[in-house]
């Protein structure tokens, strides 16, 4: 079902996006333990106060006023852990970097940190309340830490005949890992798509993926019994989580390196032109929104039962996820937001965060309508992408190297 055609854009919409230099071209078997009792680093990096109040008595500012930060800390992110570099559990933002820290998102005051754990750019996975990262000492070990403590709680392996194993998904019985196979010349042609049991640390099940694949640009969600996931070479994959089985893959027009969405029994991803959504079951494709002629969809978010996305021409989009019906288009943004790719929602309240655009940072807006309330810039001038995660009352909020807490209530 095709829940709306092509778009053209108006004249003057497209001479506003021809001043704003936007263009119109479209560009586009193993062993498992609890680990040596390793102790985190005592916590040695404070939080400096904002322009907030201390415990839960701030509130958001009226329209068209950006809040001061509750709070800030430096960060040793590398920035190349992608939509996973940021992560919230109970009341402890993590930082992907090394050292690994913790903060509390009240007071940002770091919990611990752990320096040497894991490799560069490691994705934070986190699935039954374990934060699992592939061993930094290259030894073939996935481990997991306690992300309130930082200490190891667990650790197994995928067997010697494979390169360094990453996870890319976990849930409350498995961790996913993605590993190349060894050849005898250390070379790996080939790679494997395994789940670790997380009780007995014992490998579940691999599977040797096609040739030709490539072990990295993985984006991986779990949804009940299926693992679903994509890759540079736009392929959609759906597997069996119990046996491994390839339920179904297709190829797509464009690849969802960072982010799909899924919603209830529905796979949600960004196709050019086209948001479409396929039946995790066989794959049918069950909607497709297109956006306007010259525009492309960004990476899709549902979020309290409502997908959001933003287009290439700085528009911001609610739809209804099990159907594909647009619930509201926002497209007075060009001149006032950048383009978000990575939402939170507090209450009434979307936020996005926006990438290379030194005019962007952390837009609010009313949830019911797409209208913008306020931006947050930190006035830096750094065009690193933005990052911003819901924590309670707060949002944990990262831009460059530095990471903030602002109120989101």
């Amino acid at each position: 079902m095709d829940a709306g055609e092509g778009r053209a854009v108006s004249r003057r919409r497209i001479l506003r996006l021809a001043g704003a230099g936007l263009g119109l071209a479209v560009t586009g078997a193993a062993a498992v333990g609890c680990g040596p009792e390793d102790t985190p680093e005592e916590p040695s990096g404070g939080a400096k106060p904002g322009g907030g109040k201390e415990g839960d008595t701030f509130t958001t500012p009226p329209p068209g006023t950006a809040p001061e930060p509750l709070w800030q800390a430096d960060t040793t992110t590398d920035n190349l852990a992608g939509i996973q570099a940021l992560a919230v559990v109970g009341d402890t933002a993590l930082v992907s970097g090394d050292p690994l820290v913790g903060r509390d998102v009240v007071s940002g005051e770091e919990k611990w940190s752990r320096a040497g754990i894991t490799t560069p750019g490691a994705r934070l996975i986190i699935g039954g309340g374990t934060l699992y990262l592939s061993s930094a000492e290259y030894d073939g070990d996935v481990v997991g830490l306690d992300p309130a403590t930082g200490k190891e709680t667990w650790r197994s392996r995928l067997g010697k005949s494979y390169q360094q194993p990453r996870p890319i998904a976990a849930d409350d019985r498995h961790v996913y890992v993605l590993a190349g196979v060894l050849e005898k010349d250390f070379s790996t042609p080939t790679n494997v798509i395994a789940a670790i049991d997380t009780t007995t640390g014992k490998v579940a099940w691999r599977e040797k993926r096609d040739a030709g694949t490539e072990e990295y640009g993985i984006t991986a969600s779990v949804v009940g019994t299926r693992l679903v996931y994509t890759d540079y070479r736009k392929n959609l994959t759906v597997r069996d989580t119990t046996s491994g089985r390839q339920v179904w893959t297709k190829k797509i027009g464009k690849s969802n390196y960072r982010r799909f969405a899924v919603h209830e029994d529905l796979v949600i991803v960004a196709d050019g032109q086209r948001l479409r959504a396929f039946g995790l079951a066989a794959g049918k494709e069950s909607w497709s929104l297109a956006t306007e002629e010259f525009s492309l969809f960004k990476d899709p978010q549902v979020l309290d039962g409502v997908l959001y996305a933003s287009d290439s021409v700085r528009s911001l989009w609610a739809v209804d996820p099990a159907t594909g019906k647009q619930i509201w288009h926002n497209e007075d943004l060009l001149e006032s937001a950048a383009q978000a790719w990575q939402f939170a929602k507090v209450g009434a309240t979307l936020y996005g965060a926006t990438e290379f655009d030194e005019e962007g940072g952390v837009h609010a807006f009313d949830a019911a309508t797409g209208k913008l309330r306020w931006t947050y810039n930190d006035k830096t001038g750094d065009i690193e992408q933005w990052y911003v995660v819901g924590a309670g009352k707060r949002l944990a909020v990262m831009h460059g190297k530095r990471l903030y807490a602002l109120p989101a209530v």
